[in-house]
């Protein structure tokens, strides 16, 4: 199959658009080229191109197309329109089922005629998450100014233009041209494959691949940090960044001054990441090291003694910035910014963040009890907590909310564990975040985070669809984590409204609050799935119950879901289901059958047998429900498998005898009620 090269050379693109354009490219051509029936395509992104190489076939082809027309009968003035409008006459038209039919050969088209065809249209409507116009005479835009545009089929060039009618498309046509690296290999060379196109520029310090990029990236830092027993603090979201803003990477370390190594480690390293994209490194034994590490797009003809000494002096200066702001943050102790937090808003709806911290300081007191924590720490954080909003250090780096604040409290003599909660209150930031486990840090997790809820539900705020801008899913998935891997056992609808009730007074009864158990709900089922357990199984457990503590809930469903594995689990979820489907026809007719069977009407030993079990196992259930011994429930669930089965085997439920038929149907009813004890089976896939 010929091979189709699309190089599209533009201004530096964005790093953060890269990776998305190179996929929506590939995309657009699978679906315009598909009647050439594309395969093994291929993206390549960087700083200044996105280019994409796939194979096809040479022609698209012919084939007959069929037009209906006017219906028979139809006036003159329909069917001389029809014909006008396809350039026939009445004598091409056959008539069938009832329409004219026109029947027109399509002939065979080559793959460069089609795709000369359909890129104009897909470049003008190219999606970008923002673009621009330059130059004049066109409206074609571009996320940079499209300098060039590289169309090769079987290393032939596919010509085409951007123009249309007056709209000058910037001059753009396609040719075999593509360029190399900016600054060590500038100017344009003729390619005529795709393997050529790589190599060349390859030849030109141009990697055209991402993956080549990060890979030479890493590889080079984690060498020169090794070769000074050192290691560069983990970043890979830094690494994607830097590799979307070189095309030819060339790593180098930089010495920090001594002066600058009393600055916080978090300090340092977001101002490296922030202003200059430098990477920072660790001692052996954890502690930040006096030196920084960045990537170049040059190969310097002295080795980088001078690009090292310039990066040192710009690090330098950042360094002195923060020095600054640290220096001045610490002449003002915590507690004298808390008058501050009344004038910085939180909602227009919620008041300040001075109402905010009110309403936590409340809360961490109520939690504090619950989870054992000592109160006077807990409320003393959460009255902390937000300061660090005020300080230069915050302001300048919104990152280090709560960081900060806890190298602050420590300065200021507060308890250890005070200045630990503080900092750790925003963790878990993300799913690979590890959990506070400090108890004053828990409490100050939840509080926040619950505030967060309970306040923006009530406020109206809550999510839809994808839009989520206060990032209460993430709040939700960090109460959750919170809660189960630290094992608290704690009733969050009892939770939700007591936070609620230190809302302003119109928003107490908001009734968005209602829908805030079973938000949690679906963020737990989320995260279940999300690690490979069994989500139906919660779901099933938790169909028409209210219970809220999540390690009771997620005890269950793990007892459920380790029953279902069982062979006798197995069969009695498909008695279970069979027993509840008989019950909902049977129903409809003379139902509901809910009343206790009548032993005296027991005709047969397996009624009797089944009955008995029932009687054993339903109050056993309960009670070891109610010791939370749910594996042993489970346990005694399962033994109903026996009976039940049997039961089916011999016994007609739909006997001819009125009474024998309703005692039975009343018995299956007692089954399935018992069952539902358990979890609702209807929600078990499979």
């Amino acid at each position: 199959m010929p091979e189709l090269l699309i190089e599209l050379f533009s201004e530096e693109i964005p790093a953060r658009m890269q990776s998305q354009a190179g996929e929506n490219l590939l995309r657009l051509l699978t679906e315009a080229l598909a009647p050439l029936h594309p395969q093994n395509a291929v993206a390549a992104t960087g700083p200044r191109r996105i280019a994409a190489s796939l194979n096809i076939d040479a022609t698209v082809p012919g084939r007959t197309v069929s037009e209906r027309g006017p219906r028979e009968g139809a006036p003159d003035k329909a069917l001389d329109g029809f014909t006008r409008k396809h350039g026939v006459t009445r004598d091409a038209l056959t008539l069938q089922n009832g329409f004219w039919i026109l029947e027109r050969e399509e002939p065979a088209v080559s793959a460069q005629a089609h795709i000369a065809a359909v890129l104009p249209d897909l470049l003008r409507r190219f999606p970008w998450p923002k673009s621009m116009r330059w130059g004049a005479g066109s409206s074609f835009t571009w996320v940079r100014p499209l300098r060039r545009i590289l169309c090769i089929l079987d290393g032939e060039t596919v010509p085409f233009s951007l123009a249309q009618g007056e709209d000058n498309g910037h001059n753009l046509v396609a040719a075999n041209l593509t360029e190399g690296h900016r600054f060590l290999n500038p100017g344009t060379v003729a390619v005529s494959s795709a393997a050529e196109w790589r190599k060349t520029l390859h030849d030109r310090h141009v990697m055209v691949d991402a993956a080549e990029r990060r890979k030479t990236i890493t590889e080079g830092l984690n060498t020169l940090a090794a070769s000074e027993g050192l290691q560069i603090v983990p970043d890979a979201g830094l690494v994607d960044e830097v590799a979307g803003l070189v095309e030819w990477p060339v790593p180098f370390l930089g010495q920090i001054d001594a002066q600058f190594m009393e600055l916080p480690a978090e300090v340092m390293q977001v101002s490296m990441r922030v202003n200059q994209r430098y990477f920072a490194l660790r001692n052996s034994d954890g502690t930040a090291a006096p030196r920084f590490a960045f990537v170049a797009n040059i190969v310097p003809a002295d080795d980088g003694t001078l690009i090292v000494t310039g990066n040192e002096r710009v690090l330098r200066a950042r360094f002195a910035d923060a020095r600054h702001f640290w220096d001045l943050d610490l002449k003002q102790t915590l507690a004298s910014r808390l008058k501050a937090l009344d004038s910085i808003t939180f909602h227009a709806s919620l008041g300040s963040q001075g109402d905010r911290t009110r309403r936590m300081v409340r809360l961490a007191g109520i939690l504090a009890d619950m989870v054992g924590a000592p109160k006077a720490d807990c409320e003393r954080a959460a009255e902390l907590s937000k300061t660090d909003l005020t300080t230069g250090m915050v302001g300048e780096f919104p990152e280090l909310q709560g960081v900060m604040g806890g190298y602050y409290a420590k300065h200021d003599g507060e308890s250890a564990a005070v200045a630990q909660a503080i900092s750790e209150q925003y963790t878990p930031r993300g799913p690979g975040d590890s959990v506070p486990t400090a108890p004053v840090s828990v409490v100050l997790g939840l509080a926040d985070r619950i505030d967060m809820l309970v306040a923006f539900f009530a406020a109206g705020e809550k999510p839809s669809g994808s839009g989520d801008p206060f990032g209460l899913r993430r709040a939700a998935l960090g109460v959750i984590r919170l809660i189960r891997e630290n094992n608290l056992r704690l009733d969050l609808v009892r939770l939700f409204v007591l936070a609620a009730e230190a809302l302003p007074a119109d928003l107490q009864d908001a009734p968005d609050l209602d829908l805030l158990p079973q938000f949690i709900a679906e963020r737990l089922r989320v995260q279940v799935r999300s690690e490979g357990a069994r989500h139906d199984c919660l779901a099933a457990i938790s169909v028409d119950n209210s219970d809220t503590d999540i390690v009771r809930l997620l005890a269950r469903a793990h007892a459920l879901q380790d029953m279902l594995e069982t062979e006798d689990g197995k069969n009695l979820l498909a008695a279970t289901r069979r027993a509840a489907n008989i019950l909902r026809i049977e129903d409809k007719k003379d139902g509901p059958h809910e009343d206790m069977p009548d032993p005296a009407l027991f005709t047969q030993d397996e009624e009797r047998a089944l009955f008995d079990a029932l009687e054993r196992v339903e109050p056993a259930v309960e009670k070891d429900f109610a010791a939370e011994r749910f594996t042993d429930a489970m346990r005694e669930a399962a033994s109903l498998r026996e009976p039940l089965d049997k039961f089916f085997e011999v016994v007609t439920v739909n006997a001819p005898e009125p009474e024998l038929r309703l005692n039975r149907l009343k018995l299956l009813s007692r089954v399935v009620r018992m069952m539902r004890l358990i979890a609702d089976f209807s929600q078990i896939e499979g």
